[in-house]
């Protein structure tokens, strides 16, 4: 029986001794150096981004002129090009560590399994030794030095024991965190699916502008300055534009929602122009604020708000579950019944508003809200409310001041948390683009 326990002794200190940083690699050296190349390919476009637009600021600082306009379209309509490439190798790095993170998973889950076989088996063998009465030792065909060898490899396996038993968390919890890694960079990968379909659609919006505008003049200059004066917007025409902003009575005016940014603005020293990019980002200024219901709260699944298609893990318990109906009793609404964002492939949805926050993050701001509006309870389907949430995200991210690089990397920080520097680089650069068409509008509604 000594040999045997001791050899379990051993089998429990070898698996407990192997922590998982050195049962797997966060990746392989395939996977290292993809990602390296993936990532001096993508500095690359970065710098050529960056080209661009030197190229079209300087040019906008020129005389209007027919050509001028052509030469912008066309540094447009490159920089579009870019991003779209840019977006494609942010996903194919996405993936790859989608890859790692699920090989990471099957890895830990079969080491924990290991664990606790081998933990069990040496409980097992332990009970041999409570069962030894004085009697036994007495009577035992052992001598007494054989014996008392058995009992030191007992009181050795027990100390094995415990340790191993903390192990076994040690290895949970870093199952628990590969998860939320996993769920974190499927989420991001879908986001940046959708943006390189966005970009693509703005690269032959930019294409078939630069052809009318050529159809319309036939490169005469006084034909262009015709149709230059017929088509710019006015200030009256740009109030006139809605955005569909989901809460404050439906769909608002323009100048409505850039009445809200600039409140939000002088409650956080954001740009209203950067509100309205990530607004517009991550919502399309409140036109997708989700098409799910959730129908149990004690498992999150829900089903398709208007197809009834069930689908499981659209709100994570109790993480956003518990803060969700807290929410929805202080507005005296039906969680059953208001729609929030549906999951996405391997990932939890549940997101609320134009905003897009999660439940469990809108509760880290309605203090601020409630403060700062003078509002008994915070509606993430109000456009004020929140509008003003982003403009606090965004604040504590460090965008507050209008700093070009302050305002991209907070922009990269709302987008990827503590990976901002390389997993939001593409997010932040649409962003800006995005605040840069805005500011124009809002420049345009001051009469500048």
């Amino acid at each position: 029986m000594g040999a045997r326990l001791l050899f379990a002794a051993l089998l429990l200190s070898t698996i407990g001794a192997i922590a998982p940083s050195v049962l797997f690699a966060q990746s392989t050296d395939a996977t290292a150096q993809r990602r390296a190349e993936l990532q001096r390919q993508l500095n690359s476009v970065e710098s050529q981004i960056a080209a661009t637009n030197s190229v079209i600021t300087k040019l906008q600082g020129e005389g209007a002129s027919l050509q001028r306009d052509i030469n912008i379209l066309d540094g447009e309509i490159k920089k579009a090009k870019l991003q779209v490439q840019a977006t494609d190798i942010a996903i194919q790095a996405l993936a790859s560590n989608i890859t790692v993170h699920s090989r990471t998973i099957s890895t830990l889950t079969e080491q924990l399994g290991t664990q606790k076989e081998a933990l069990a088996e040496v409980i097992r063998k332990t009970r041999e030794y409570d069962d030894y009465s004085l009697v036994e030792v007495a009577f035992s065909a052992k001598d007494v030095s054989e014996f008392f060898g058995d009992l030191d490899s007992y009181a050795a396996i027990n100390a094995a024991i415990d340790a191993s038993s903390k192990r076994i968390i040690s290895t949970r919890e870093s199952t628990s965190q590969e998860r939320d890694a996993l769920e974190t960079q499927k989420s991001q990968h879908e986001k940046l699916k959708q943006l390189k379909v966005a970009e693509q659609r703005k690269v032959q919006e930019q294409e078939v502008a630069k052809q009318k505008l050529l159809d319309q003049t036939k490169g005469q200059e006084a034909a262009y300055q015709q149709v230059k004066a017929m088509h710019e917007r006015t200030a009256a025409q740009i109030r006139a534009e809605l955005f569909a902003l989901a809460g404050g009575g439906g769909a608002i005016p323009f100048g409505t929602a850039v009445e809200h940014a600039k409140t939000a603005s002088r409650l956080t020293g954001v740009r209203p122009a950067l509100i309205l990019a990530i607004l517009s980002q991550e919502s399309d200024l409140g036109r997708n604020v989700g098409q799910c219901l959730i129908t149990s709260l004690e498992t999150g699944d829900g089903k398709g708000k208007n197809t009834g298609t069930p689908f499981s893990g659209v709100m994570k318990v109790p993480r956003d579950t518990v803060p969700f109906k807290r929410i929805m009793d202080a507005l005296g609404q039906d969680w059953s019944t208001t729609a929030v964002s549906c999951p996405q492939p391997g990932g939890y949805g549940g997101a609320m508003g134009p905003t897009q926050f999660i439940p469990s993050t809108w509760e880290m701001y309605e203090g601020r809200i409630k403060s700062a509006l003078g509002v008994a309870a915070s509606n993430p389907w109000n456009s004020l409310h929140a509008i003003t949430a982003t403009g606090f995200y965004l604040a504590d991210v460090g965008a507050a001041g209008g700093a070009y690089q302050a305002e991209h990397t907070a922009a990269a920080r709302y987008y990827a948390g503590g990976n901002w520097a390389t997993a939001g680089q593409v997010y932040a650069n649409s962003v800006m683009g995005k605040a840069a068409a805005f500011q124009k509008d809002i420049d345009t509604l001051n009469g500048n």
